[in-house]
């Protein structure tokens, strides 16, 4: 199905309402959701347990109308668990592959750092390549699959730190905080009034906003998104400073540049223009670097983090006028 802006910006705006009606206080964190799905990229959300991360996923998978999948990381999952296996169903027919969950539109990776690094790499494949190869044989997987990933903190018990190839498979990080007190007793009224995820089943969170081929039709917008040079140059600048940054250890890849500007395009159709804005970029910097970047250890021992240089570094860079 072909949109215009506005009729895109329309029906984008009319997901975002049913989502937020939901997911109460995390207007950051829907808007990160939102901006991947247009991009065609995958999400990591990170944050304390009870920030309604996963409650995020489920809704947005509702509200898209879209197939979704659930996997629960833990220490013991194989990456077969992931990907699938081939079983003996008939001697007269060999082996038949069973696929896994990865086989699906929406994928949620729950607590994702709860696996060991083997099974977190399992992804990999599926992330950048959109396909998965099991015994020598290479299937791909939905044009519309997308990973969204929710993990602990890293110093919380249990945990394993992602790869870093695997972090910079994630368009963006998107960090979950503590919601304010308005937003919490707004939830506190929405569950004494019936709502209440644990009871609820995926499909009966929240009514379908869009089909399949309208979810379809909103990602191609984004290709069709305008980046002046100056905005493309003001890109770079910003990703380029990092690899100069004294308080960094590693810098921005070249991947992340153009997650980056991926990033600020989908930004603009979600605001409902054809054309990328300065400020779409820097509204998008820090979700897409955070997880990119490094700080040096003396920094991060004084309790600076990748935030807070990123900040810095965007403040001194000259945006284009």
């Amino acid at each position: 199905m072909t949109f215009s802006i506005e009729q895109g910006a329309e029906r984008l705006g009319l997901l975002r309402t049913a989502i937020a009606a939901r997911i109460i206080g995390q207007p950051e964190a829907i808007d990160d959701a939102l901006v991947t799905f247009l991009a065609r990229g995958h999400l990591l959300i990170e944050g304390v347990p009870g920030t309604a991360k996963t409650l995020l996923v489920r809704v947005l998978a509702g509200a898209l109308g879209l197939r979704f999948t659930r996997i629960q990381f833990t220490p013991d999952l194989m990456p077969s668990d992931l990907t699938g296996i081939s079983v003996m169903r008939d001697q007269a027919k060999g082996f038949e592959f069973q696929p896994g969950p990865v086989f699906t539109d929406l994928l949620l990776g729950d607590e994702i750092n709860r696996a060991p690094a083997k099974t977190q790499a399992a992804l990999l494949e599926a992330m950048a390549e959109r396909q998965v190869t099991t015994d020598g044989v290479t299937r791909a997987l939905d044009p519309l699959f997308t990973v969204y990933a929710t993990q602990n903190p890293v110093e919380h018990e249990g945990t394993y730190p992602l790869p870093e190839a695997q972090l910079d498979r994630f368009l963006l990080k998107s960090i979950v905080r503590y919601p304010d007190k308005d937003a919490e007793l707004a939830m506190l009224a929405a569950h004494e009034a019936g709502f209440d995820p644990e009871r609820l089943g995926g499909t009966s969170l929240v009514e379908p906003v869009l089909t399949r081929d309208e979810a379809i039709g909103l990602r191609a917008l984004t290709d069709g998104v305008r980046v002046a040079p100056e905005v493309r140059e003001y890109i770079a600048n910003i990703t380029r400073a990092t690899r100069e940054e004294s308080a960094l250890a590693l810098g921005a890849s070249p991947r992340a540049t153009i997650a980056l500007m991926r990033a600020a395009r989908a930004a603009a159709v979600l605001a409902g223009r054809g054309f990328v804005l300065p400020d779409d970029v820097k509204d998008r910097a820090h979700a897409a670097l955070r997880h990119r970047v490094v700080v040096a250890p003396e920094l991060e021992v004084e309790g600076r983090d990748a935030d807070d240089v990123l900040g810095s570094i965007i403040d001194r860079i000259e945006a284009p006028k």
